[in-house]
């Protein structure tokens, strides 16, 4: 792979990573404390518990990222999908950011030779480029998520994160500036 294409890559993996977390802060902005411990289901998630396994997630894939196995020996996954009544708004934002922390540090240390390199994930060997966009996926697939039960929650008072209904054909003849 040459420089300027892995300078790119990890460019756009950065953007894409940004884009993922503004998506589920605009998402969690919108909702009240206790909107984030509510489970639609005895199977389903909370928004805190899906935090708390990104987050957990995070930590362990991004830590050391170049030179030990992306499933850290301290890491207990199950104990990432349990909250308890004493876990608050604040606490769950803070494991947000401390996950997010990790991630970018990881990433805007590497450099466009690391992206062929190999890092190991659950002893199974990955190019850097295969590890990051493993994990784009998966942090995408959970801010889904937390998008999904957020606007779910808010219902009637929830605010678009993009396009709002009904104004597509407007979007394409707006100048882009008009989107931000």
């Amino acid at each position: 792979m040459t420089n300027d294409v892995a300078s790119h890559y990890l460019e756009e993996a950065r953007r894409q990573l940004r884009g993922h977390k503004r998506m589920g802060e605009g998402a969690m902005t919108q909702l009240k404390d206790d909107d984030f411990f509510i489970t639609l289901d005895p199977e389903s998630n909370s928004i805190a518990i899906l935090v708390k396994h990104l987050a957990g997630n995070m930590r362990s894939r991004f830590t050391d990222f170049l030179t030990s196995d992306g499933e850290k020996p301290n890491r207990f996954r199950d104990r990432e999908f349990e909250v308890t009544g004493a876990t608050s708004r604040a606490e769950v934002m803070r494991w947000w950011e401390e996950g997010w922390k990790c991630v970018f540090d990881a990433i805007d240390s590497l450099k466009p030779e690391d992206v062929m390199r190999t890092v190991v994930i659950r002893s199974e060997p990955h190019t850097v480029l295969q590890a990051i966009n493993r994990q784009i996926a998966h942090y995408a697939q959970h801010i889904g998520q937390i998008v999904f039960l957020a606007k779910h929650l808010r219902s009637q008072e929830w605010k678009t994160l993009s396009i709002p209904r009904g104004k597509s054909e407007e979007y394409k003849t707006a100048p882009p500036k008009a989107h931000k």
